[in-house]
């Protein structure tokens, strides 16, 4: 596993990694590959601590533990939860992200998950019954700038075998098991009912995630060669409304993520009514998440 593991995305030696450490086994099994193949020097962990569960404490101990046992830094971080309605996972995702991205930043380090090849159909199938885009179906990349995933590639029954041989332990999250997570419902209802139909379910999700990859390095070249380039990132109106219309949506979506530095949901739906443009005789449209089509003589452009 160590091997795979230094070939799927895990950084070359001399480059520090900073690895999500929540004391599940997965993460727990890559701190440990990640302190294998890089040294404990080149490596630190982080933890955050919500406080949103009554062992949320022990957690803490455990991973406090396990980093003093390998040599490894360990960053705390104990976030307060906001007050009033909002997606706590959402929340309790960006804050860890958040703090990731400051320590890596701050070590020149890339960032480790323990993301699995289980969690990889989770996401997809997630993604497909609550976002209708192309985006939803190619799943998460194993390597995302600093962020890396080196373990998409093995399943959780791989990273407990790992562990048990390893005589690593771990600790369970009992929320797992809940429904009351949309998440948790695709990984006890979902997926088991999709391998009721076929036992190869999971592994064709798989599969067709990733020519859906591959086919998208094709699809993102075309759109970069119509924004001639990734610096100027604009176009022609006239020339937008010739494109094929799949082509178009792609096109109009690059545009808004490069102004938002973020994906913009739903900003391809408005390609269609941005090519109007040129007939309505309007300067600007709205495409969500604060960004804007804008004409300029003729030449469209995304902005915030």
């Amino acid at each position: 596993m160590l091997e795979q593991v230094r070939g799927a995305g895990l950084p070359a030696a001399g480059t520090p990694v900073v690895v999500l450490l929540s004391g599940g086994r997965d993460s727990v099994c890559m701190l440990d590959l990640a302190v294998r193949a890089l040294g404990a020097e080149e490596v630190a962990a982080l933890h955050v601590n919500y406080g949103l569960r009554d062992d949320a404490g022990a957690d803490e101990r455990y991973c406090t533990e396990l980093c003093e046992r390998l040599g490894v830094a360990l960053a705390v971080e104990r976030p307060r939860r906001p007050e009033g309605p909002g997606n706590l996972q959402a929340w309790a995702r960006d804050v860890r992200y958040a703090a990731a991205a400051r320590l890596a930043l701050a070590r020149g380090a890339a960032i480790a998950t323990g993301h699995t090849a289980d969690d990889q159909v989770e996401t997809i199938l997630y993604r497909l019954a609550s976002s209708p885009s192309r985006r939803a179906l190619l799943g998460m990349r194993p390597r995302d700038g600093r962020l890396v995933r080196p373990l998409l590639g093995f399943t959780r029954a791989q990273t407990t075998v790992y562990c048990e041989e390893r005589g690593l332990s771990w600790r369970e999250d009992a929320t797992n098991a809940e429904s009351t997570y949309a998440r948790n419902r695709v990984r006890h209802g979902l997926v088991p009912a999709l391998e009721a139909i076929h036992p190869a379910a999971a592994a064709n999700v798989l599969r067709t995630a990733a020519l859906l990859r591959d086919e998208a390095e094709v699809l993102d070249a075309l759109v970069a060669a119509e924004l001639g380039g990734d610096e100027r990132n604009t176009i022609e109106l006239e020339r937008l409304a010739a494109l094929p219309p799949a082509l178009r949506r792609l096109v109009v979506q690059r545009l808004a993520d490069a102004a938002a530095g973020r994906p913009v949901p739903g900003a391809a739906n408005h390609a269609d009514e941005v090519a109007a443009l040129r007939r309505t005789g309007k300067a600007m449209l709205d495409l969500g998440s604060g960004v804007r089509a804008v004409v300029e003589r003729g030449i469209l452009h995304a902005e915030r």
